[in-house]
């Protein structure tokens, strides 16, 4: 039954992180990474206790609430959408290609590191994705999204080779570090516009 659910919450980050690829709606956005957090924690609960993976759970909501407030405080500019063949094609071809990669590294990793095989391709599925948000925008509120997807599989990788309370501890700080310097951004822009 494990198994099975490994799977389900393999497609569910999947869905996840490339809708949080494609969307520039922000209330989508937080929302994708919201749901994608629970997948993280139910990754991370195949190796640690449940309790510990919790933190992770709360850091991430914790992380889209700090997020959403900040973005609620922003003022909206028109941004320029590219059109379908120009952007959003290519961000889903880019897409395939890292699932792809990342399905053949995962082979590799789940024996070198113990982990299930949905496991291991979930975690490197969701650096890949992030390290590719990451490339292809600049918009302060997008490279954050970037940023919290390549921690969280980050963090399901670590969790199969640590597991410190208080190296868990250090990555929920960063986590939230991140989502305040997010929200600095966000408001610091804002105040410029003004």
């Amino acid at each position: 039954m494990a198994t099975v659910l490994n799977w389900i919450v393999l497609l569910l980050v999947m869905v996840t992180a490339t809708g949080l690829l494609l969307s520039r709606d922000w209330r989508w956005s937080l929302g994708l990474l919201a749901v994608q957090y629970i997948g993280i924690f139910w990754m991370i609960q195949t190796r640690w206790p449940a309790s510990m993976a919790a933190t992770k759970l709360v850091c991430g909501w914790m992380a889209c609430a700090i997020l959403g407030i900040a973005q609620l405080n922003t003022i909206r500019t028109e941004s320029s959408e590219d059109s379908w063949l120009q952007g959003r094609l290519f961000q889903v071809f880019a897409a395939g290609m890292v699932l792809a990669v990342t399905f053949a590294l995962s082979l590799r990793l789940d024996t070198w590191l113990g982990m299930s095989l949905p496991v291991a391709w979930g975690s490197l599925l969701v650096i890949g994705l992030g390290l590719l948000h990451l490339g292809i925008t600049a918009e302060p509120f997008q490279v954050i999204l970037g940023l919290l997807t390549v921690m969280a599989g980050f963090e399901v990788i670590y969790a199969a080779v640590e597991s410190s309370i208080l190296v868990a501890a250090l990555l929920v700080a960063v986590n939230l570090g991140l989502a305040m310097a997010g929200a600095y951004f966000l408001t610091n822009t804002r105040e410029e516009k003004a």
